[in-house]
C-alpha cells in the first residue's frame, strides 16, 4: 500500500500544479497496482508526463480500496484536502477509482462536491475521454457498469492498454472479479463476477514483456486458480496455463496470487514441482482456524483439508514457501475457536502470515452478524502478530547457511548500499554487490544472519 501524507493545518506544503502532468494514487492490493499502471497508460497516451507528487500534478487520480475501512478512511481525507486544493487551482483534474469508487461514489460527491469523474473497477480504458472532458471544463461524471451475469458464463472483460515500458518484474491480471462470496468480502459487488481473460490474451501480453526485458511475472486473480472455469470457449486449467507461459523465451520465474483452497489440486503441485519458471511459493489465505468459523466465513473448505494442501505441498517440495492471511476478530468468534487459530499457525508453521482485524464491510453478511468487542479483537491481533513473529524467527533461524538463487532487484529502499532480492521461496535477502553488474540478474547466495524480515548474505 502506498503512504500519503496528508496536508496538515498550518503547515501545508505548496502547492504547484504543473500543466500536462498526472499523478495516480493507489492504496491496496497487487490488483490495484497493476490497475494504477494500466491508469498510467492511459494518461501517458494523452501526452501526460508523470509528476513526482500530487502536489506538482494537474490531474489526479485516486485508486482506492475497500478490503478495509483504514484505506477507506486515507482515501476519504485525502480527497478532502483536494478539494481545498482545487478552490485554489481549478485547473486541477481530481478522478477516483477503484473498489472504494465502485461502491460510495454518491457519497464520494456529496462529501466533495469539487471531483470531477468517479470511475468503477471494469471502467479504467474510459479514462482518457473523462479526463479530457474534465479538461475542457466538463463537471461531475461517472462509470460504473459492471459486467453482468450471463448463464455461467461472462465474458466481457477489462480492456488492456498492452503498451507497458519494459521493467524487471511484472504483473499481469488472469482473472477478474469473484464467485466465492466469502461472508466479509466486498469484491464481488466492487469488480463483478468472476471471468478469465482469453488464454491467447495473456499469452500475448506475456511474450511482449518478455521482449521489453521481463524476467518475472506474477499473474494475479481474486481466486488465481479457478482460471478458465467460465471461459466460453474451451477450459485452459490454471496448471496448463502455468506451463504455455513457461514456454515464452525470456521468462525465467512465475509467481500467482491468490489461490483459493478448495482449487489447489495435485495437477498445481506437480507442476510447481516439475517446471522450473514456476517458483516454489504459495500464498494460500487461511483466514481463521476452526471449522465452525470457517463456515460463518463461507470458505468452502475446513482445516483438514487446507491441511492435506500443505501436507502434499511439503511433501513433494519440502523446501516450498508458505504464507497466508487470517483474520481475527471475525463476527461471533469464540475464545475457542481463536486459539484453533493459533493451533492451526502452530500446525502449518507459516514462513510469514498477513494478520487482520476483522473490519465490517457494509452490505456484506457479515457486517450484520454480532460483533466481536473492539478491544478484544485488537488484543488478539496482538497475540496473533507475536506468535507468528516467533515463528517466522525460528524458521529464519534455521535457514542461515543455505544457499538461495534469488533474481536481484537492485537496491534495497532502506539499504540502498545493499543489493536485495527475492529466493523462489519467497524469502528476501539483502547481500552487498555491483548494482550495474548484478541488477536482473539470478545469482545465488549463501545466507550469514536471519532476521525477522528476512536475511542478510553474500553471492557465491
Amino acid at each position: 500500500m502506498s503512504n500519503v501524507t496528508l496536508l496538515k493545518s498550518g503547515s501545508r506544503p505548496k502547492i504547484n500544479p504543473k500543466k500536462g502532468t498526472y499523478f495516480v494514487q493507489t492504496w491496496g492490493c497487487q490488483m490495484n497496482e497493476e490497475d494504477s499502471e494500466q491508469m498510467s497508460l492511459y494518461l501517458q497516451d494523452l501526452g501526460l508526463k508523470p509528476a513526482q507528487s500530487w502536489r506538482e500534478a494537474q490531474v489526479i487520480l485516486l485508486n482506492t480500496c475497500s478490503v478495509r475501512r483504514k484505506p477507506e478512511d486515507k482515501a476519504f481525507s485525502l480527497i478532502g484536502e483536494l478539494n481545498v486544493v482545487k478552490q485554489k487551482h481549478p485547473e486541477v483534474v481530481i478522478g477516483v477509482a477503484g473498489c472504494m469508487a465502485q461502491l460510495r461514489a454518491k457519497e464520494i460527491k456529496q462529501k466533495n462536491p469539487l471531483v470531477d469523474f468517479v470511475i468503477g473497477t471494469a471502467q479504467i480504458s474510459q479514462i482518457p475521454g473523462l479526463v479530457e472532458e474534465a479538461l475542457q471544463g466538463r463537471r461531475f461524471q461517472s462509470r460504473l457498469e459492471l459486467p453482468e451475469r450471463k448463464g455461467k458464463i461472462v465474458t466481457s472483460i477489462p480492456q488492456r492498454n498492452l503498451e507497458r515500458t519494459g521493467k524487471l518484474k511484472a504483473y499481469v491480471p488472469i482473472q477478474y472479479g469473484c464467485d466465492k462470496f466469502c461472508s466479509f468480502c466486498i469484491v464481488p459487488t466492487t469488480r463483478g463476477r468472476e471471468r478469465s481473460r482469453p488464454t491467447d490474451h495473456i499469452i500475448a501480453e506475456v511474450r511482449r514483456l518478455a521482449e521489453l526485458g521481463t524476467k518475472e511475472v506474477t499473474l494475479l486473480g481474486q481466486t488465481v486458480n479457478s482460471y478458465g472455469k467460465n471461459l466460453a470457449e474451451g477450459n485452459v486449467p490454471f496448471s496448463q496455463l502455468l506451463q504455455l507461459i513457461s514456454g515464452i523465451p525470456g521468462i525465467e520465474r512465475i509467481r500467482y496470487t491468490s489461490p483459493y483452497p478448495r482449487d489447489f489440486r495435485t495437477d498445481l503441485i506437480e507442476v510447481i514441482r516439475d517446471v522450473p519458471q514456476v517458483m516454489e511459493h504459495c500464498h494460500m489465505p487461511l483466514q481463521g482456524g476452526n471449522d465452525n468459523l470457517l463456515k460463518r466465513m463461507k470458505r468452502l473448505y475446513t482445516v483438514e483439508s487446507f491441511a492435506k494442501i500443505v501436507d502434499e505441498l511439503r511433501e513433494k517440495m519440502p523446501d516450498v514457501g508458505l504464507t497466508t492471511d487470517i483474520i481475527v476478530g471475525f463476527p461471533g468468534e469464540s475464545e475457542e475457536e481463536f486459539e484453533g487459530t493459533l493451533a492451526c499457525m502452530q500446525r502449518f508453521q507459516f514462513d510469514n502470515a498477513y494478520t487482520f482485524r476483522y473490519s465490517p464491510r457494509p452490505g456484506t453478511p457479515a457486517a450484520e452478524m454480532e460483533q466481536v468487542p473492539t478491544q478484544v479483537g485488537k488484543d488478539r491481533l496482538n497475540k496473533l502478530i507475536a506468535f507468528q513473529k516467533e515463528i517466522t524467527v525460528a524458521k529464519n533461524e534455521s535457514c542461515v547457511g543455505k544457499t538461495y538463487e534469488i533474481l536481484v532487484d537492485g537496491p534495497a529502499p532502506k539499504h540502498p548500499e545493499m543489493l536485495q532480492g527475492l529466493s523462489r521461496c519467497f524469502r528476501l535477502i539483502h547481500f552487498p554487490g555491483e548494482v550495474d553488474k548484478y541488477r536482473g540478474e539470478i545469482v545465488n547466495v549463501k545466507t550469514i544472519e536471519s532476521h525477522p524480515w528476512g536475511f542478510t548474505g553474500k553471492i557465491i
